[in-house]
C-alpha cells in the first residue's frame, strides 16, 4: 500500500532529513517487497516548488531514495509508491506538481476513459499515466472554476469521483509553500494527523518519525522548539495525540497551523470497489505492507 507523508509548520521554515527508504535493518523488512517509486516535494523560499522522485527500478534509484537529504522548506510532501496505475517511470512518480501546487494520493480510481472525457482540455495537465495525476488534474481545473479556493476545488473533483467512477480509496495529501490539505474517503486505508506541539508529546524532544518495515523515516531538529502538523499513512512515533481521520473529512492547515476539518463527501461511493474487483497488480499495490 503507498505511504503518505505531508508536514507543515508554517509560517516558519524548517530544516528536515529525509530518507525515502530507510535502509532495513531486519529480516522481517527485508521480507516486504520494494516499493516503485519514492519522492519528496517541498519548496524553496521564493515559493517554486521542487520535487525529487524515481522509480525503483535499478540499484542507482534505489541509492537515489536512500540518500539522506536535507531540505528547507514550511510543508514537506513525501510519497512511496507501490504502482496500480501508469509504468515505473519518473513521470508517474508521485508527488506531482501543478500550479504551484504538490499532490500526493494512495487509491485506485477506475473508469479513467470517463475521467479523460470530463476532464477535456484540461488533461494537458497530465503527463503521466496514473489515476492520481488525472484526478490532480480535476482538483487543479475545480480550483480555478472556484476563484482559486482549493478546498471547494478538492471536495467538487472528489464528489464527481465519488458519484460516476468506479473507486476503492482516494486518500490525498496537497499542499501549497505555507498550506496543507488532507482527503480520506471512503475508510478503505486509514490516514492520520498529528497536531504537534514544540518538542512533540514531552516537550523537549526533536521530530524524529519513522514509518514502519523500515521506509520513510524523517528527522527535524527545528522542530523541537516549534510546532508542526503531521498527515500520515500510519502513526510514526509513540506520541498519543496521533488521531484517525474519519471517511470524507477534508483537513486544511492555513499558513498560521491553524487546523480545521469538515465532512466533506458524507454519501458512499456509487460504484465502490474491492480488493477482488481490482486487476492484480492494482490489488496488490493496495494490500497493507
Amino acid at each position: 500500500m503507498c505511504r503518505l507523508f505531508g508536514l507543515i509548520s508554517s509560517p516558519l521554515r524548517a530544516h528536515a532529513t529525509f530518507w525515502l527508504l530507510d535502509a532495513p535493518d531486519s529480516l522481517s523488512a527485508q521480507s516486504h517487497r520494494e516499493p516503485d517509486g519514492t519522492g519528496l516535494g517541498f519548496f524553496e523560499a521564493d515559493g517554486t516548488p521542487q520535487v525529487h522522485k524515481a522509480p525503483i527500478a535499478a540499484y542507482e534509484d534505489r541509492a537515489f531514495a536512500r540518500e539522506a537529504r536535507e531540505v528547507e522548506s514550511a510543508t514537506f510532501l513525501a510519497h512511496i509508491r507501490y504502482a496500480s496505475t501508469g509504468g515505473l517511470e519518473v513521470r508517474n512518480t508521485h508527488p506531482f506538481e501543478q500550479h504551484g501546487r504538490l499532490f500526493a494520493h494512495n487509491g485506485v480510481i477506475e473508469g479513467l476513459d470517463l475521467l479523460d472525457q470530463h476532464l477535456g482540455d484540461d488533461r494537458s495537465l497530465v503527463h503521466g499515466d496514473t489515476d492520481s495525476e488525472r484526478f490532480f488534474a480535476l482538483v487543479t481545473r475545480e480550483t480555478a472554476a472556484h476563484g482559486g479556493d482549493v478546498s471547494a476545488g478538492l471536495v467538487t473533483a472528489a464528489r464527481w469521483v465519488a458519484a460516476n467512477l468506479p473507486l476503492f480509496a482516494l486518500n490525498v495529501i496537497l499542499v501549497t509553500d505555507d498550506e496543507l490539505w488532507a482527503l480520506r474517503y471512503p475508510a478503505t486505508h486509514e490516514l492520520y494527523v498529528l497536531e504537534r506541539p514544540a518538542g512533540g508529546h514531552h516537550g523537549t524532544r526533536h521530530l524524529d518519525h519513522a514509518g514502519r518495515n523500515g521506509h520513510l523515516r524523517v528527522r527535524s531538529a527545528h522542530l523541537g522548539d516549534r510546532p508542526s502538523v503531521v498527515v500520515a499513512s500510519e502513526p510514526m512515533d509513540e506520541n498519543p495525540l496521533w488521531r484517525l481521520v474519519e471517511p470524507g473529512e477534508l483537513l486544511h492547515v492555513d499558513r498560521e497551523l491553524r487546523l480545521t476539518s469538515r465532512a466533506a463527501l458524507t454519501d458512499p461511493p456509487a460504484h465502490p470497489l474491492s480488493l477482488a474487483d481490482l486487476r492484480p497488480a492494482a490489488a496488490a499495490s493496495q494490500r497493507p505492507a
